[in-house]
């Protein structure tokens, strides 16, 4: 623990606070293509798994359950050395943002057909017989009712994929916790361990922790207003 009071290594710390920095914006980046491409993989395969047609459902459900079986550091390494033996390398970044996005998006489809299958029949009937088609029904009428069951557990999903960007390290990626391995361990900076981990915990912390938090209040708040609506429908039955 002495290196962590040590103020040899927090001043090298703050002479290439810019490493951290950069760290953290392609961490930042990672992530936010990364859940672009996991957005739109999940929106696919929740809409293929709840269209009512068991080959399709079939095919988001095998996807799924390859993608959620089987751990993302293991996919990443598949992709990249898959890759560059193949002559097609795509560089470290892309392949995280390909990784992270295919198996976050497993998960971001789960979201999505448990947010669809929260919804009563009975919707989907009324549509039907208002002349909507599969794709109306749903933009129309299902997916707004289920977007407060779908975003609270989609923002938990966010939270981790930011935190899984930390697997590119096992590739040498450019991400915070690669360059923070690179700083303890360069010729002019090493030493500086346990300061250099902490900054890069305590910068993963400020980014990760309000997104958390913000999931957490909004399923609250939904919870309370379900709570009160049900309250309310109840009063208006008793005084029918």
């Amino acid at each position: 623990m002495a290196g962590l009071f040590s103020p040899e290594a927090w001043n090298k710390i703050w002479i290439y606070r810019d490493t951290f920095f950069l760290g953290l914006k392609n961490t930042a980046v990672t992530a936010l293509f990364a859940l672009a491409l996991a957005l739109v993989i999940g929106i696919f395969f929740g809409l293929l798994a709840t269209s009512g047609k068991k080959p399709l459902a079939a095919l988001a459900r095998v996807y799924v359950e390859v993608i959620q079986n089987t751990p993302v550091l293991l996919q990443m390494c598949f992709l990249y050395y898959a890759l560059a033996f193949s002559n097609r390398s795509i560089g470290i970044i892309n392949t995280g943002i390909l990784t992270l996005g295919i198996y976050h998006g497993a998960y971001m489809a789960e979201v999505v057909r448990t947010g669809i299958e929260s919804i009563s029949r009975g919707q989907f009937e009324a549509a039907h017989s208002q002349g909507f088609g599969y794709i109306g029904t749903m933009y129309h009428i299902i997916l707004p009712q289920s977007i407060k069951i779908i975003l609270p557990p989609m923002v938990n999903q966010v939270v981790n994929l930011i935190k899984n960007t930390s697997c590119l390290y096992i590739v040498g990626g450019a991400d915070l916790i690669s360059v923070t391995y690179s700083f303890v361990t360069g010729e002019n900076t090493g030493g500086a361990y346990a300061p250099a981990y902490l900054i890069s915990g305590l910068l993963f912390f400020i980014v990760c922790c309000p997104l958390s938090s913000l999931a957490s209040l909004w399923e609250n708040s939904l919870k309370k207003r379900d709570v009160r609506s049900g309250k309310a429908q109840k009063s208006l039955e008793r005084m029918a």
